[in-house]
């Protein structure tokens, strides 16, 4: 059975400061710090001594993350630029606000994936699963019986649909809303061949923190 671990990287800097986050390269808060120490806790109790990988996107906010975890099960992290989070171009490290004074509001029908939210340089949904399935299809393209991907919230969405075999044109109304320092862990039954999602944005050991 192969056994994948979605890991959404803890609290960075442009949470704490309002700000857009995308492809704006914002560390973690010391608050986030000990969160990825919590991540790898439950990862290494729930994996114990198999071997696994380490998947991440190359900000540095999911790195810091995947260097928690990968050092705990004394492997590296492999890093995949395509598991970014997705860009809101010129909003990116701005004020939230100011991307709300300036965001095109999702159309109900329509081409959904394709729409563009207004600040120049944004990627649509589309162009993020574009880059996103072949991310993950090479992931699971491995023999790994363990692996851990470490991405962002609405990337990680996409990872989900991805595992599920959705079409990449089915999932413009599919969201999983996911909070930072989740946890979602991804089941293949090797007897019915089933993708599995054995659980969805697991945070309870983020208690306390």
């Amino acid at each position: 059975m192969r056994h994948v671990y979605l890991v959404t990287h803890p609290e960075a800097q442009d949470h704490v400061d309002g700000l857009v986050g995308g492809w704006y390269d914002s560390e973690l808060t010391a608050r986030g710090h000990l969160q990825a120490e919590r991540i790898a806790d439950v990862l290494a109790s729930r994996i114990g001594p198999q071997p696994v990988e380490v998947y991440s996107s190359d900000l540095r906010r999911a790195g810091q993350a995947a260097a928690r975890i990968a050092q705990r099960f004394s492997v590296d992290v492999r890093t995949d630029p395509r598991l970014r989070e997705r860009s809101n171009g010129e909003a990116d490290g701005r004020p939230q606000a100011w991307l709300a004074e300036r965001r095109i509001p999702m159309p109900e029908f329509g081409d959904r994936l394709g729409h563009h939210d207004g600040p120049a340089g944004a990627e649509t949904r589309l162009a993020l699963v574009e880059r996103l399935y072949p991310a993950l299809e090479d992931i699971l393209s491995r023999d790994a019986e363990y692996q851990i991907v470490v991405s962002h919230g609405s990337a990680t969405s996409y990872l989900i649909t991805a595992w599920l075999g959705m079409p990449m044109k089915s999932t413009d109304r599919a969201f999983f809303p996911l909070t930072s320092g989740s946890i979602t862990t991804l089941l293949h039954n090797d007897t019915h061949h089933s993708h599995q999602v054995i659980t969805l944005n697991e945070t309870t050991h983020l208690q306390g923190l």
